[in-house]
């Protein structure tokens, strides 16, 4: 290459950087396989990668699939006699605090795979020219996108979940655990629900038993898989699953809505 070749890309480069950085994505592969989404990133120690931002490469048919893990979950709730005789404020922390935890085991009994695709450029070419501008409307209003790295995490703890490969009764009394949390804020059953929580990890360790009787760490080992639950936060799983779908509605007023109906 001469120097005025050089010169000339250089030209390229500086001015508009960014734009040509986003815009030269567009010519790339952009759907990721499952393996390069567990492993690619990590293995290379890329910074970047993780916080790419990310969406359902079908979302039609997971946003479906996620959407009846929902109705689920909120039917799990509303068919446990013990919940239903909780305050009514007490049934909404609960819902607030657990339904994420909850809809993840759900996701995972249901064996709900899913592949990602980075943002279409679109997206972030408006945040660049909108930069500095405050919002117009509620359409306008930016929310955290699903990153690389979140849905990493989503998918390693649905990796440890099928590996342990539960029956339909642990997953009961693990998701009967994770409802039934006496540290959610401002709870004024707390003591009653701690007594439900340890009721039903008793029940979860009566159950491991006789399904694996020759495996005495697999309650300490289901419960220790549970925490990862933790990681998984409610931005993410309504940004990737439910937004495509409910728009800009609030996905806790619909929630309050199903479990507060009869």
């Amino acid at each position: 290459m001469n120097s005025g070749d050089h010169c000339s890309i250089e030209k390229v480069r500086q001015p508009n950087a960014i734009l040509f950085n986003i815009l030269s994505r567009q010519n790339t592969n952009r759907s990721m396989s499952r393996n390069s989404l567990n492993y690619g990133w990590a293995a290379h120690g890329c910074h970047c990668e993780p916080q790419r931002t990310v969406c359902l490469e079908s979302p039609a048919e997971t946003c479906q699939l996620a959407s009846g893990v929902l109705v689920k979950t909120i039917h799990f709730m509303k068919s446990l006699p013990s919940f239903q005789q909780l305050p009514a404020k007490d049934q909404l922390s609960l819902l607030k605090g657990c339904w994420v935890p909850l809809f993840v085991l759900g996701l995972a009994q249901e064996g709900v795979n899913f592949e990602v695709t980075d943002t279409p450029a679109v997206s972030m070419l408006k945040r660049i020219l909108l930069n500095g501008q405050r919002p117009r409307g509620p359409a306008d209003v930016e929310r955290a996108q699903p990153t690389m790295a979140g849905v990493h995490k989503l998918k390693m703890c649905l990796n440890k979940f099928w590996s342990l490969d539960l029956s339909p009764k642990e997953y009961a009394y693990l998701k009967g655990t994770m409802l039934f949390n006496p540290d959610v804020p401002e709870l004024k059953a707390a003591a009653f629900i701690e007594s439900l929580q340890n009721e039903a990890q008793r029940a979860l360790r009566e159950v491991l038993l006789p399904l694996h009787p020759g495996d005495r760490g697999r309650f300490a080992r289901v419960l220790l898989t549970a925490s990862a639950l933790k990681t998984i936060t409610a931005d993410l799983l309504t940004e990737l699953f439910f937004r495509p779908v409910i728009g800009q509605t609030d996905l806790l007023d619909l929630l309050t809505d199903m479990l507060f109906t009869r």
